[in-house]
């Protein structure tokens, strides 16, 4: 499945599905992280929220640093 991740077209292997999948897949699950869902901001416990074909996500996660 084909999707586009923070403005650039990624193929996504079959395993992954859902928001929370995709976050485990990018070792992106255990930092703070805001996902947005074709212009729609996904809260947390709404992560195991299906991903579909051409679905358009954005996701900002924090780095800390001085």
């Amino acid at each position: 499945m084909e999707i586009i991740l923070n403005g650039q077209s990624y193929q996504l292997p079959k395993n992954i599905q859902s928001v929370q999948q995709l976050l485990e897949h990018l070792t992106l699950s255990e930092r703070v992280v805001i996902v947005e869902v074709n212009r729609e901001i996904v809260p947390k416990e709404e992560y195991q929220r299906a991903i579909h074909e051409r679905d358009e996500i954005e996701m900002i996660h924090f780095v800390g640093g001085g």
